[in-house]
C-alpha cells in the first residue's frame, strides 16, 4: 500500500466549509495565504442547514460588515435573494437591520463556486480526525496540521476550525438517533475525541429544524400575506441594484389544538426525555418550548418561507421540533391553512459540541494550542451570520499569524463583530449566542448602513479589499462629508439647513434640503446616512467621547510572553484568567470575569514599569 500523501504546502488549514468555513478560507486567500478547505462533501459548501434567510435583527448588522470587510455572504445572498426587507424602518437608523429571504439552491451552489474557484484555496474533500501538534514555545501547544479519514495529513502552521454541528454531532426525532451533524450526512465525533485529547474543555449545545411542506399542499387564501420591500435593497454594498421578481411569504398562527396535541406528547421530545442534555438558543426554542413554557398563550406565529423559486419546499419558521414523525403530521394539520398540508421532511433536532469560550482570545485563537483558531458554532453562537463574521476574522489572524503578523482585532465600538468576540471572550454563553441590537452599546455609531465607511478602509489596508472598493468607499464618504458641510452653511432665515434637518418634523427629501443638496448627486442611501448623522449628531458626540475613553485603554496592548504570575498585587483569580487567557490588550484582560478595577492599575502599572 502507498504512503499516505503528506501535503506541506499550506499556510493555513479551514476545517469545515458551511457559512464560518467558506468566509475563513475566503478571507485567509484574500490576505494572501495559501489555503487549504477540508470538507467531506466539497458540494455543501455554503448549505443553509436550516431557514434560508440571512440578516435579521442585528444579524443584517453583522452582514454589512462582512460585506465591507470583503466577505462574500452580502455579495452570495444579492444572487439567490427572493425577497429583501429592511426591519424596523418605524424605528431609529441604530436598530434597523436588512433581511432576505434565499434560494437555498442558488445560494449553495454560488457560494461552493465562489470557494472552489477562489485564487489561493483548495478544496479538498476528506473528514479531518485529529489535529497534528508539537510542542509549542511557551510551554504548551503548537497546531502543525490536521490529519484525515484516510490517513493522510494537510500540514499547515495554522487551521481554523469551523466545525458547526458537525463536531460530535446527534441527530433526534421522537424515540429516533443516530449519529451526525445534519440530515444525511455523518458527524465528526473522532475530531472532539482530538480536542479533548489536547485538554481543550467542550461543552454541548442544541438547536434544531422544522418541518418542510409541500407548497401545493398550503391553502394560501386563508394566510396573511407579506411582501418584500420596493425597491428591494441590496446587502452587499459592491451590488448596483437589484432587478429581480420577489416572491411572498406568508404568516400564519398555531391555535388550542395544536398546543394541545404538542402537549399529549411532549413526553416523547427528545428534550423531556433528557436524551438531550445541550441547552438551546433562548431566542429560537422548540415549538414543544413555547408550548410548554407560555401555557397561557394561546397562539404563536409561523411564517410560511419558500426555499427556493422553482422548489415545492416551504419552510414553517416558528415550529422548531424534534417531535416523532406521526405528532409533526397531526399537529401541522391543526393550523390555519395547513389542514391539508404535505410533509415533503420531517423536523429534528441536533445536539453538537462546542468549546468553552473562556479558550477563545479576541483574535479567535484558542487559548493553550498556538496557531489554532475557531469560528461559527464551535464557538458557542448560532446563526449563519455570527459564523460568517466570525469565520473571516479567524481566517485573516490565522493567516496573517502564518505570515509573521500581529493580529487583526476589532473593538465594541468598531463593530458588531467587535461585540460579539468581546462578548464570547467574556462569558461562557450558557446557551447558543445571538446578536441583538441591544448588546452593542454604542450601536448609533454601528448602524447598517455605514458599515462600509467603518470598515472597508481597514480592510483595504490588510488586503481584505481590493484598491477599487477602498476608492469606492472613499468617494461616498467625501460625498457625505460635503453634504453635512453644505447643509451647515446654507441657512434658511435664522437657521442653517443642518438645525432645521435636527427638527423632527422635517426629512431629508424637504425641498429646501433637496435642492441645496441637488448637485451633490447623492444616492439614495447616502441621503440616508446624511440626514441620520445629522439628527443623532448630540447622541454620536456623547457617543464618541465614551468610544475615545474606552480605547485609550484598549490601546495598551499586552506583549507575547507576558508572565501575570510575577506580578506582585494581582489577585490570584486575575493571574489564573490572565495567565490561561492570555488576552492581547489590557482592555480585554479588564473584561475578564474575576478581574476587578484594582487588578487593572496593577496590570497598568506593570506594563509601564513600575513595581
Amino acid at each position: 500500500m502507498d504512503a499516505p500523501t503528506v501535503s506541506r504546502d499550506f499556510d493555513v488549514v479551514v476545517i469545515g466549509g458551511g457559512h464560518a468555513g467558506a468566509e475563513a478560507a475566503l478571507a485567509a486567500a484574500r490576505v494572501g495565504a495559501r489555503t487549504a478547505c477540508v470538507v467531506i462533501d466539497p458540494a455543501a459548501i455554503g448549505r443553509m442547514s436550516c431557514n434560508p434567510a440571512i440578516g435579521g435583527i442585528a444579524k443584517g448588522q453583522l452582514v454589512r460588515e462582512v460585506d465591507a470587510l470583503g466577505g462574500a455572504m452580502g455579495q452570495v445572498t444579492d444572487v439567490a435573494g427572493i425577497q429583501f426587507r429592511m426591519l424596523n424602518t418605524r424605528k431609529g437608523p441604530a436598530v434597523r437591520s436588512p433581511r432576505a429571504q434565499c434560494d437555498r439552491v442558488v445560494y449553495n451552489r454560488e457560494m461552493a463556486r465562489r470557494v472552489v474557484e477562489a485564487p489561493g484555496v483548495e478544496v479538498v474533500a476528506g473528514e479531518a480526525i485529529e489535529l497534528l501538534v508539537e510542542p509549542g514555545a511557551s510551554g504548551g501547544s503548537r497546531v502543525r496540521g490536521v490529519r484525515l479519514g484516510d490517513g493522510s495529513e494537510v500540514l499547515a502552521p495554522a487551521v481554523v476550525l469551523t466545525t458547526g454541528t458537525f463536531l460530535g454531532g446527534r441527530l433526534f426525532a421522537g424515540e429516533w438517533e443516530e449519529a451526525g451533524g445534519r440530515m444525511g450526512e455523518a458527524g465528526a465525533a473522532r475530531l472532539s475525541r482530538s480536542l479533548l485529547a489536547l485538554g481543550l474543555e467542550l461543552g454541548r449545545h442544541k438547536t434544531g429544524t422544522p418541518p418542510r411542506l409541500c407548497r401545493h399542499s398550503i391553502d394560501f387564501d386563508r394566510l396573511e400575506v407579506q411582501l418584500g420591500d420596493d425597491p428591494p435593497q441590496p446587502f452587499s454594498f459592491r451590488t448596483g441594484r437589484l432587478d429581480i421578481e420577489q416572491l411572498p411569504c406568508w404568516i400564519t398562527r398555531t391555535n388550542a389544538e395544536t398546543h394541545r396535541i404538542i402537549a399529549r406528547h411532549a413526553d416523547r421530545s427528545p428534550m423531556y426525555r433528557g436524551r438531550i442534555t445541550g441547552v438551546g438558543p433562548r431566542y429560537c426554542p422548540s415549538v414543544e418550548d413555547k408550548v410548554m413554557r407560555f401555557a397561557d398563550r394561546d397562539a404563536h406565529l409561523i411564517f410560511l418561507e419558500p426555499e427556493g423559486r422553482d422548489l415545492d419546499d416551504i419552510y414553517p419558521n416558528g415550529i422548531s421540533t424534534s417531535l416523532p414523525p406521526e405528532v409533526q403530521e397531526e399537529f401541522v394539520r391543526t393550523v390555519p391553512g395547513l389542514e391539508g398540508a404535505r410533509i415533503l421532511r420531517h423536523g429534528y433536532a441536533v445536539e453538537y459540541d462546542f468549546l468553552k469560550t473562556h479558550q477563545i482570545r479576541a483574535d479567535l485563537q484558542v487559548a493553550g494550542v498556538d496557531g489554532l483558531y475557531a469560528a461559527g458554532q464551535i464557538n458557542g453562537t448560532s446563526g449563519y451570520e455570527e459564523a460568517a463574521a466570525q469565520g473571516l476574522m479567524a481566517g485573516a489572524n490565522a493567516a496573517r499569524a502564518a505570515q509573521g503578523h500581529g493580529p487583526f482585532v476589532l473593538d465594541r465600538a468598531s463593530s458588531y463583530i467587535g461585540v460579539m468576540i468581546d462578548d464570547l471572550c467574556r462569558v461562557n454563553p450558557d446557551e447558543p449566542y445571538r446578536m441583538f441590537t441591544s448588546r452593542a452599546e454604542f450601536r448609533l455609531l454601528l448602524r447598517s448602513d455605514n458599515a462600509d465607511r467603518r470598515l472597508t478602509p481597514i480592510a483595504e489596508e490588510l488586503g481584505l479589499v481590493s484598491a477599487e472598493d477602498g476608492e469606492r468607499t472613499g468617494r461616498k464618504e467625501r460625498r457625505i462629508r460635503a453634504a453635512v458641510e453644505r447643509l451647515r452653511s446654507v441657512r434658511q432665515g435664522e437657521r442653517t439647513l443642518e438645525e432645521l434637518l435636527r427638527r423632527p418634523e422635517v426629512e431629508i427629501d424637504d425641498p429646501a434640503i433637496a435642492a441645496a443638496l441637488e448637485e451633490l448627486g447623492l444616492a439614495a442611501d447616502e441621503a440616508s446616512e446624511v440626514e441620520a448623522e445629522v439628527k443623532y449628531a448630540g447622541y454620536v458626540a456623547r457617543q464618541a467621547a465614551q468610544v475615545d475613553r474606552m480605547r485609550r485603554l484598549e490601546a495598551r496592548s499586552i506583549p507575547a510572553g507576558f508572565d501575570a504570575a510575577s506580578i506582585r498585587g494581582l489577585s490570584n483569580e486575575a493571574r489564573d484568567r490572565i495567565a490561561r487567557r492570555k488576552p492581547l490588550t489590557v482592555g480585554e484582560a479588564s473584561r475578564l470575569p474575576g478581574v476587578t478595577p484594582a487588578d487593572v492599575q496593577v496590570l497598568l502599572a506593570a506594563l509601564s514599569g513600575g513595581r
